[in-house]
């Protein structure tokens, strides 16, 4: 954060970070991604330069000399303070990040959570103009992955995607629930089992704005029952707003791992405003 401001580059950002971990004799558990186009997922292009207006995400994590991987994400204006716009797409996915994080606990299914977070997303959207109608029947109808196609987090370890190479139907899912491979937004879920005091999951919302999906879903007339596209294609080159935080769940519910870093915007636009 004391980083980023109009002007400096993606890749002298993400050197910093690497620097970083590095003098704490850690390595990446990740390529870092750090970019002005946060509608990208898993964005490794690092050369653009950032400028007034941009929202900038940054989602990196160091691994300890353990093996252990940690998976963080924050996304923050380049600017001093968010705009209007930034600022209510943010508190829509800090809402949904919110109501995630306080349903962890043992013998909940993550795929529960993830459902739970998807319907703060289609509240919070519908509160500013993005969607309509009901919000659990547009979740029903898959009328999130929109601006939602990924999955809500993931189970971390030696791996920060732990023992992904198994295969996530072994790890993140059970003979008796089995991943769905054909929906888009679930097809993405990694983890979907019921939790257990022990698992160190990810939870991690976001909203993405895609412009070829967009355009392919409006030509389809796809969901409109629930999607205003004449608003939504005011937002088409937004880019994308993602907050993310690790935990192990316990007997009693959940422990966040590590400090608890700034998540509100007021948090960090003084932060911002004062160095």
């Amino acid at each position: 954060m004391r980083l980023v401001r109009p002007g400096i580059r993606e890749f002298e950002i993400a050197n910093a970070i690497q620097h970083l971990a590095a003098d704490q004799n850690c390595e990446m558990a990740y390529p870092p991604i750090v970019t002005i186009n946060g509608g990208i997922l898993h964005n490794h292009y690092r050369l653009n330069t950032l400028k007034s207006g941009d929202l900038f995400l940054n989602d990196s994590g160091a691994e300890t000399a353990m093996g252990y991987a940690g998976d963080l994400t924050r996304t923050f204006p380049a600017d001093p303070l968010f705009s209007t716009k930034q600022k209510e797409i943010y508190n829509i996915v800090l809402q949904s990040f919110t109501n995630a994080r306080n349903a962890l606990s043992p013998d909940i299914n993550f795929k529960d959570i993830h459902l739970k977070a998807c319907l703060a997303l289609v509240e919070g959207l519908k509160s500013i103009g993005l969607m309509k109608g009901d919000a659990e029947e547009a979740v029903k109808a898959h009328a999130h992955t929109l601006f939602f196609q990924c999955g809500l987090g993931h189970m971390m370890g030696l791996d920060v995607h732990d023992m992904e190479d198994l295969g996530e139907q072994y790890v993140g899912y059970t003979a008796d629930e089995p991943k769905d491979t054909r929906t888009f937004g679930l097809k993405s879920l990694r983890l979907g089992k019921q939790l257990k005091a022990g698992h160190v999951v990810t939870v991690e919302p976001g909203i993405y704005f895609i412009p070829e999906l967009i355009d392919i879903w409006q030509g389809e007339n796809k969901n409109s029952a629930f999607i205003n596209y004449d608003k939504v294609n005011e937002y088409r080159h937004f880019g994308g707003v993602r907050i993310e935080d690790d935990f192990l769940i316990t007997a009693g519910g959940y422990r966040l791992l590590g400090p608890e870093l700034m998540k509100t915007p007021e948090e960090i636009e003084n932060y911002r405003s004062n160095y």
